[in-house]
């Protein structure tokens, strides 16, 4: 998804990028591999993604720090683009964060962001998970992304750019598809622990773990090899400072 969206970008070569809440360093290894940057930048409060992407983006062109989203510490107006990747859902003021990334940027320069597509039902495997989850809990649904991330829909985050003072606001769907060999590569991911879904399951007694792992079985469309077919869409927002 980090590629698909560098791409549609279509940024100019060169030039200096921020990466915002750059995580694994996922988007700024797309930046690196696709845009023919000068140099980029990724940011993270967590000092964890931050060493791991530091180990594991070699490039001499990339730098990674510790730092917030709404407290960018770059100078104003000195960056080309400036993106956040699947990052401002989970930012406490993500209108603060949107006003960084464009100050951050020089006018005329492009800032933009993709969050997951949870309003629409654009992640399907988290859509089926929450479907089956509610339909046994319903107290379940105040988990659901789709309810806890207005921001995750297409008129939210043209909104969210275009009052960060950006001109040419366009957002597009961008989607990957995400294959399963059968249910128990499906269900393993949400053993794990962390984020919304997998810490529900943590949560439930054993019987009522099984109980969801059953009804999602039943579900969940196979093909005739038993593999699970989804799509993953994101939306990805981009616009101008104006120059």
């Amino acid at each position: 998804m980090a590629r698909r969206f560098v791409s549609l970008l279509d940024a100019a070569p060169g030039g200096s990028w921020r990466d915002i809440g750059c995580g694994t360093g996922a988007v700024t290894q797309a930046v690196l591999d696709l845009a023919e940057p000068e140099t980029v930048v990724g940011i993270d409060p967590s000092p964890g993604y931050v060493q791991y992407a530091r180990r594991t983006v070699t490039d001499p062109r990339a730098h990674f720090a510790l730092a917030d989203a709404v407290n960018l510490p770059f100078a104003d107006a000195t960056a080309s683009v400036a993106v956040s990747g699947l990052v401002l859902n989970f930012v406490p003021d993500p209108p603060r964060a949107a006003a960084e990334m464009v100050r951050a940027v020089r006018p005329g320069g492009l800032v933009a962001a993709y969050v997951w597509d949870f309003e629409g039902g654009g992640m399907e495997t988290i859509r089926a998970f929450w479907d089956a989850a509610s339909a046994l809990d319903p107290d379940a649904r105040a988990l659901d992304e789709a309810v806890r991330f207005p921001l995750c829909g297409r008129a939210p985050m043209r909104e969210l750019l275009v009052g960060a003072g950006l001109e040419d606001v366009e957002v597009d769907a961008i989607g990957v598809p995400t294959r399963f060999s059968g249910f128990d590569d499906f269900w393993q991911p949400f053993l794990g622990g962390q984020g919304p879904a997998p810490a529900y399951v943590a949560s439930l007694p054993q019987e009522r773990r099984a109980e969801l792992r059953e009804r999602l079985r039943s579900t969940l469309p196979r093909a005739a090899d038993g593999s699970i077919e989804l799509r993953a869409r994101a939306w990805a927002a981009r616009g101008r400072r104006t120059a």
